[in-house]
Parts: C-alpha cells; sequence; structure tokens
C-alpha cells in the first residue's frame, strides 16, 4: 500500500477528508522512525522546508487540532501562550528546557509513583502527565 493509500483510508476511517494537504501532513508527522514535539509553527517551517507545497498556517493548525481530536496527536500545553503537540500519543512525561524551549520525552518508568489525594465528584481521572521545567 502506497503512503498515499495508506494514509487516505488511516483519514476516511477517521472520518476525515483525505484533502492533498491534510495527507501531505500525515507524511510530514508520521512518516518518520522517532516521535517529535513540534508547535503549529514549527510544523509549518518543516513542511516549508520539506515540500515545495506550500500549506497555510491556518489550515495546519485546523488539521493539527482535527488529528488531535481523532487521537492522533496529543496536545501538551507549556503556558497560556504556548502550546505544543506530540506524536506520541501514550501517556508519558516530560522535560522542558526553557531556554531552548525543548521538549523532551519521560517514560513512565522515570518517575515515581504519583498518589493523587483529592477527587472530584463526578470525575474520573484519564491521565497523569508531568511536566518538569528545566533552567541553567
Amino acid at each position: 500500500m502506497s503512503v498515499l493509500d495508506k494514509f487516505s483510508k488511516k483519514l476516511r476511517d477517521s472520518g476525515l477528508r483525505p484533502t492533498k494537504q491534510r495527507i501531505k501532513l500525515c507524511e510530514v508527522l508520521f512518516e518518520r522512525d522517532k516521535t517529535f514535539h513540534f508547535t503549529v509553527n514549527d510544523l509549518k517551517k518543516i513542511i516549508d522546508l520539506q515540500t515545495n507545497k506550500k500549506i497555510s498556517v491556518a489550515t495546519i493548525y485546523n488539521t493539527v487540532h482535527a488529528f488531535e481530536k481523532k487521537g492522533y496527536l496529543k496536545q501538551i500545553p507549556i503556558n497560556s501562550s504556548q502550546t505544543y503537540f506530540d506524536t506520541n500519543t501514550n501517556n508519558h512525561h516530560h522535560f522542558y528546557d526553557l531556554k531552548t524551549e525543548k521538549l523532551i520525552d519521560l517514560d513512565d518508568k522515570d518517575i515515581g509513583p504519583i498518589n493523587i489525594q483529592k477527587s472530584i465528584p463526578g470525575k474520573k481521572i484519564k491521565s497523569v502527565e508531568v511536566l518538569v521545567k528545566l533552567e541553567d
């Protein structure tokens, strides 16, 4: 199965229309050996460097959020004005380097047991993810 067919099927199966832009974004995001972290602006730069096709920031933003809603990406808010996305959707933790603005994965085994003492009536914990901010 070609890359085009693979991503077209993946998009159709999840209820998303397989446009040329979405397929190109799938290639950039998922046709790689390792998972990675990115902002929408980072992704725009990668697409501009790797392809001769121009995709608007608005299209990238909308597609990234659609992929996140479908479970293909994980959103990692750093602060009120900065959000990263992760192609690794498994539960895991992160270091965030404040100087370089880079996220670094931390496995569950790298963090000791977390004991949440408070509960919210009618709610259950979906996941616990630790973000450790680093500075020089």
